[in-house]
């Protein structure tokens, strides 16, 4: 009996042409699709294993099996993950700095109430809104190996903190910091072995006591929560709130920093994003 492993791979079997596959189409082809044998020859993989498959014989393929039939047969990554699961196995995470466009309406949208950005699971900042650097100053001005958020927080080899231009206290820092090593030690586990990351933490445990000692604590969470004064240089300080929300299989993180409602503090930041970006000193 075929089962639902069996059926996705006949139909993406099916779907994928010779020519697209990079093989001749040939003659006396009854179907559009690949052989079996060509899926077998593209995969490395005998064409007996193949019929298995298909045909429900054997539903458990090894993940190395599961990446060879995904490679073979073009899927989407969607279509990839499906496939792992179907065969019993997580799919892979990758750690990406892809924005989708989804997260970008949402920054674009919100530059004239809140100053938003988005940051890879490594705490990488690789987007941000106009009211990021109204707040906080512009990060295109700052090398892009430097705009990671644990970095400038735990500091090795006297860097000075870089994403923000202007002085920024966490009124939790105890707090702030075990959160951002406890979410670091959680994207080990989702992306092992992804090599900016293992320089990261490798970086900080080897040039920062204070990383290194909250790193052997071993305790895995997520930043959620912050609440932050930004001392802007045009209007003066800004308490903010800073939520962290997490996106995707990716574990991308949208920061959106707002003042609350009525405050004095809410002025001052809708002054500072009317304002826009301000010079940064040389």
């Amino acid at each position: 009996m075929t089962t639902e492993l069996g059926a996705a791979l006949r139909a993406w079997r099916d779907r994928l042409t010779p020519a697209a596959a990079g093989l001749p189409h040939g003659h006396g082809r009854r179907a559009a699709g690949l052989r079996r044998e060509e899926v077998a020859d593209l995969a490395g993989l005998s064409v007996d294993y193949v019929v298995r498959l298909e045909q429900g014989r054997f539903a458990t393929p090894s993940a190395q099996v599961v990446a060879a039939l995904a490679r073979a047969l073009q899927l989407t990554g969607a279509e990839r993950d499906h496939l792992y699961r179907l065969a019993g196995h997580a799919p892979p995470a990758d750690l990406s700095d892809h924005v989708p466009p989804g997260l970008q309406r949402v920054m674009s949208r919100l530059g004239d109430t809140a100053a938003v950005a988005v940051f890879a699971a490594d705490w990488q900042l690789i987007s941000w809104n106009r009211g990021w650097s109204a707040l906080l100053g512009d990060p295109s001005t700052v090398p892009p190996p430097l705009r990671n958020f644990a970095r400038d927080s735990f500091p090795v080899d006297g860097h000075e903190p870089r994403l923000s231009h202007w002085a920024v206290t966490s009124l939790a820092r105890e707090q702030t910091e075990a959160a951002i090593v406890s979410d670091l030690r959680r994207a080990t586990g989702r992306f092992p072995g992804h090599r900016r990351l293992t320089t990261l933490i490798r970086d900080l445990v080897g040039g920062n006591p204070r990383f290194a000692e909250l790193w052997a604590s071993a305790a895995v969470g997520t930043h959620r929560e912050d609440h932050k004064i930004v001392e802007h240089p045009a209007v003066g300080p800004i308490a903010v709130d800073c939520d962290v929300l997490t996106d995707g299989d990716a574990e991308l993180k949208m920061v959106i920093l707002t003042a609350a409602a009525g405050t004095e503090d809410e002025t001052k930041l809708r002054l500072a994003l009317v304002t826009g970006p301000l010079t940064v000193p040389g």
